[in-house]
């Protein structure tokens, strides 16, 4: 392999590297100032000033965000709404998309012009709710569950990577004896993981970032998902209430915690999850994105 080293080529990739690194910067930055801001003494945090690193620093903000019960209750339905709504998301899509990439389904113009529909038209919010309510999903878990269950987008995924897997390979399983459910859940599965691994992330995200069904199909704070606490947190009287209501368990260190260092701290505990969990599916994420991209 020949590298260009003229002067022109260089400076790009100087030029190229400067770019990217102001970019990364811009990106980072947001969220590297929520958490030295959470990890700073509330009082001190008020006077200004912190912008790289923390001034004073204390976990007082986050043992007053833990001690509300209602975050930890908040957590637990969305970390239970993510993995049950991402796993039943994945295997109800992929299952159709199996059915759907094989060459001998019956209808498969209507069902994908149906599926197609389904993407561009909506029924509005007022006719949703009241099937949601019609259904006896208001204020269920299920709420979160059912709707999410399927999308024709991510069918149209699966569909793409299923058609580049060999025919050969379902004839041969057939030949063996092996049924649809065989192959589907022993071959076909563990063939897909870069897909499923790119779909599960999107998917998880989606629900863990999710707030706007929790605010409308349920209510009180039973079924409430983090992001929803944290709308509720960012609004000055409920941050003020919660440090009202937090005030005679934290004794001395109540002083240390405002609102402006609880809502950083809120934002920085309901993002950490996710970007735990980001560097373990990124490998598999990457190849999942590249699906269909290229034609043998």
């Amino acid at each position: 392999m020949v590298r260009d080293h003229s002067w022109p080529n260089r400076l790009f990739n100087i030029f190229n590297v400067f770019i990217m690194a102001c970019l990364i910067v811009l990106t980072l930055y947001p969220f590297w100032y929520s958490v030295i801001g959470s990890f700073n003494d509330g009082l001190d945090y008020a006077k200004g000033g912190v912008y790289l690193w923390t001034r004073q620093f204390t976990w007082d903000n986050y043992s007053a965000l833990f001690s509300d019960t209602a975050l930890v209750k908040s957590f637990v339905v969305t970390l239970s709404r993510t993995v049950i709504g991402t796993v039943t998301h994945v295997l109800f899509t992929a299952m159709f998309a199996y059915a759907f990439s094989r060459r001998n389904l019956k209808f498969k113009r209507l069902y994908s012009t149906l599926g197609l529909m389904s993407m561009y038209l909506s029924g509005g919010l007022i006719p949703y709710f009241i099937l949601i309510n019609a259904l006896g999903l208001y204020n269920n878990f299920l709420v979160f569950i059912i709707p999410t269950l399927f999308s024709f987008w991510n069918v149209i995924l699966f569909r793409s990577y299923f058609a580049e897997l060999p025919e050969a390979l379902i004839e041969s399983a057939k030949i063996d004896g092996a049924g649809e459910y065989t192959i589907f859940f022993r071959i076909i599965l563990s063939l897909s993981k870069p897909v499923i691994a790119a779909i599960s992330l999107f998917t998880a995200v989606g629900h863990w970032n999710a707030y706007y069904d929790a605010m409308i199909f349920t209510q009180g704070d039973s079924l409430q998902t983090v992001q929803l606490y944290i709308l509720k947190l960012i609004q000055s009287t409920e941050a003020a209430l919660l440090l009202a209501n937090m005030s005679g368990t934290l004794g001395a260190a109540q002083g240390s915690v405002t609102t402006t260092t609880l809502q950083l701290a809120a934002m920085v505990a309901a993002s950490l999850p996710i970007v735990l969990v980001y560097p373990f599916v990124q490998k598999f994420f990457i190849k999942g994105m590249l699906i269909g991209s290229v034609k043998g």
